[in-house]
């Protein structure tokens, strides 16, 4: 009689993990990096190439560090959010263009406007996989010692940038 029951325990156990991992939202999982050093890099500017930008430059300040591209869907739906908070002047935001082409991103900032103080060129993806982006858009909140505070994975909407990003970013600039 017991040995009849464990097969049927087990497989109640692993419905139970299959039940609480189908209701967990994949934009929620946590990164490691968050709470350490952002990884260095050191790439070309996107507005002039022989320009180099690098993650040093903003030491000192908090900062959103935005991976996109232009060839993503997602990140044409936040871009409007992005804009909107850099005419603010609430925080600067850096980007980050991932495999993309050089001239189809500018063209594309071009078109929608150009949230960004400057934006680095990620052509073959290295700098993206330090940061451990899994698609993009994702955006990090950088701390005034280089320090990644916080991760958004997928598009930045208003709900998250008044609920998450902007209180943080507030706490961080008063540290």
């Amino acid at each position: 009689m017991k040995r009849a029951l464990l097969p049927l325990i087990i497989f109640l156990v692993v419905v139970g993990f299959l039940f609480v991992g189908l209701n967990l939202d994949p934009r929620e999982v946590p990164s490691p990096l968050v709470g350490k050093p952002a990884p260095a890099f050191s790439l070309p500017r996107l507005d002039n190439a022989d320009k180099i930008i690098s993650n040093k430059d903003m030491l000192g300040k908090v900062w959103l560090f935005n991976v996109w591209a232009s060839w993503c869907g997602a990140c044409r739906d936040e871009h409007h959010v992005l804009v909107a908070l850099s005419k603010s002047g609430v925080v600067p935001i850096y980007g980050l263009d991932y495999k993309d082409t050089r001239l189809d991103a500018l063209q594309w900032l071009a078109e929608g406007g150009n949230p960004y103080v400057a934006t680095a060129v990620d052509e073959n993806g290295r700098v993206g996989i330090d940061y451990g982006v899994y698609g993009v858009p994702e955006t990090y909140v950088i701390d005034k010692a280089g320090v990644i505070a916080y991760k958004q994975i997928g598009p930045v909407t208003e709900a998250v940038l008044r609920d998450k990003i902007l209180p943080l970013v507030k706490r961080l600039q008063i540290q």
